[in-house]
């Protein structure tokens, strides 16, 4: 599992594609952070990183898609699924290398956006929340871990990186914001309406982020990385 997880960030860093992913997400969190107008912290008047925390799963429903777009895709355009899967290894130890290395990507992408909360700690004159900001960190790892599990189930339905990008974009967005939008409707007001909230990845990722950790999130989170991951595994065991 772990030769595919590093043979996975080898093949993703020896490209410019990579990295481009990665400044391109830094590059945008930091202009709404600090130059858009409307949500940039020095019109806020206030040292926090609210603004970053609601508009980074937004940025990494497009980053963990183009991420882990390639992840079966590319093996099955070129063939060399079929050698890989002449190895000595598991189905599950293919997907988990592949998910790993791509999580992996993520995290280096979430890692220097600390130095926002340097610059928020400079600016602040009363202290931060460090609680909140600690559980909107949590919750951002656990969103970016669910995220991955679906680019990676989406890339083992097709053999077009740019399909399962696709298909990968809008099933994100569909299960980060879909239940929240279907829980607004007249008809389920009045209880129905928090049981469909509570379906989407939005409510349990606004629940950690408020700084405490309720075991039923990250039950929720991990049931939803396994269900992808599962139906991945039955998607290559149908080839």
């Amino acid at each position: 599992m772990f030769a595919i997880c590093k043979k996975e960030l080898r093949q993703f860093f020896s490209s410019l594609t990579g990295y481009i992913a990665i400044i391109i997400f830094l590059l945008l969190s930091g202009l709404f952070l600090f130059i858009f107008p409307d949500t940039n912290l020095f019109d806020g008047g206030y040292a926090t990183l609210d603004v970053f925390f609601e508009m980074a799963p937004w940025i990494l429903l497009l980053l963990i898609p183009a991420i882990s777009m390639r992840s079966f895709s590319d093996e099955f355009k070129s063939g060399t699924y079929e050698i890989l899967a002449t190895r000595p290894l598991s189905k599950w130890q293919i997907i988990g290398g592949k998910y790993i290395a791509s999580l992996i990507i993520v995290v280096i992408a979430l890692l220097p956006t600390g130095v926002y909360v340097y610059t928020i700690h400079a600016l602040s004159t009363g202290g931060i929340d460090s609680g909140g900001i600690a559980g909107s960190y949590i919750g951002l790892f656990f969103l970016a871990a669910a995220f991955t599990a679906i680019g990676v189930c989406c890339s083992s339905f097709t053999g077009n990186a740019v399909v399962a990008f696709l298909l990968s974009a809008f099933a994100c967005f569909l299960l980060y914001s879909g239940f929240s939008a279907v829980s607004k409707i007249p008809s389920l007001q009045g209880g129905p309406d928090y049981i469909t909230e509570m379906l989407g990845i939005d409510f349990h990722y606004r629940s950690i982020s408020r700084g405490a950790v309720d075991s039923r999130d990250i039950f929720y989170f991990l049931s939803v990385i396994g269900f992808f991951l599962f139906i991945t595994y039955k998607k290559l065991l149908a080839r």
